[in-house]
């Protein structure tokens, strides 16, 4: 029995080698053949929310316009702005096509006065034309036509670094792959060019950034009752997005409440106004009763009334 034991835990003992032996080469190719560097790591978000940016910044659209950061700062609007590159295959793409699927969704459209976007090219080697291309080809995903407000901007090196170390967005070029490398992150600010907001991710939705469009706009868009929703939903930095808020569901729950109690009492208060309104008016009839007949101790008593004044 001992033997047989044995025999069988050697068996086991050498699968497990042969199967460990096996995965080392896949194990092996798994790994990076050389560590990044460090501007490859030192991609990451800074965020400086209260901060405000430069509005002297200087780009060219995709028409081929140099403009200012200012023009996209009326006062009135938030700005919803993102930092990619134009020729880029995957993730820039995946992104802004993820953040024109939530746009489509919204019952907002970029220039008809809730918000505008802008984004910008990080690559200070790209043109308004691949601007003017990669902005037809988002529109056309997003699906609501061509006249939306939504800007493709390129600039200089140093205008690009400017605002994306305002903004707390780092990037950086990798010579070996011919790309930048850079976070998945779209930024909301305020009318007056205030950073508000971050949202995170490959792909949005469409709730959290209405939510966050009328945070950034500090109460100039979104009708009251939106306000009175958002406020049931917290901006969780730790996943970027928008989570329940207990005590904004209560205070939703208690002005609910308040609004059916308040309806009750104004229908209650409606009838009895109708009904006091009623018996003025029959009262106003001396010799009817209220099922319509004569009354006779009225009439007895107008006739009363009548001989004290002949007499």
């Amino acid at each position: 029995m001992p033997r047989i034991f044995d025999s069988l835990l050697a068996r086991l003992a050498g699968i497990a080698f042969a199967l460990a032996f096996a995965a080392l080469p896949a194990w092996a190719s798994a790994q990076p053949a050389e560590p990044l560097s460090p501007e490859m790591r030192a991609i990451e978000v800074d965020e400086h929310k209260g901060s405000t940016i430069d509005p002297e910044l200087t780009f060219v659209d995709h028409t081929g316009k140099t403009v200012k950061l200012a023009d996209y700062l009326d006062g009135e609007a938030p700005v919803l702005v993102t930092l990619n590159y134009f020729r880029c295959r995957v993730v820039c793409s995946v992104q802004l096509n993820g953040l024109a699927d939530a746009l489509a969704e919204l019952d907002w459209t970029a220039g008809d006065g809730n918000f505008r976007i802008v984004t910008v090219s990080i690559d200070p080697n790209e043109t308004p034309e691949d601007a003017r291309k990669k902005r037809d080809t988002i529109l056309a995903a997003l699906g609501k036509g061509d006249d939306i407000d939504w800007q493709f901007l390129t600039g200089t090196s140093l205008q690009i670094r400017a605002l994306s170390e305002q903004l707390g967005v780092s990037y950086a070029y990798d010579a070996e792959q011919d790309q930048f490398a850079h976070p998945a992150v779209a930024m909301f600010l305020s009318p007056e060019g205030k950073i508000a907001q971050y949202l995170y991710g490959l792909t949005f939705i469409p709730r959290d950034v209405k939510f966050a469009l009328i945070e950034a706009s500090e109460g100039k868009v979104g009708s009251p009752m939106e306000q009175l929703y958002l406020s049931c939903f917290a901006y969780d930095p730790t996943i970027g997005r928008y989570g329940p808020f207990a005590f904004g569901m209560v205070r939703l729950g208690g002005v609910l409440t308040a609004l059916a109690l308040g309806g009750f009492l104004f229908v209650l208060w409606r009838r009895d106004r109708r009904r006091s309104r009623e018996e003025s008016s029959w009262m106003q009839l001396p010799f009817v009763k209220r099922d319509g007949e004569p009354d006779p101790m009225r009439l007895e008593h107008e006739h009363e009334k009548v001989s004290e004044v002949t007499k």
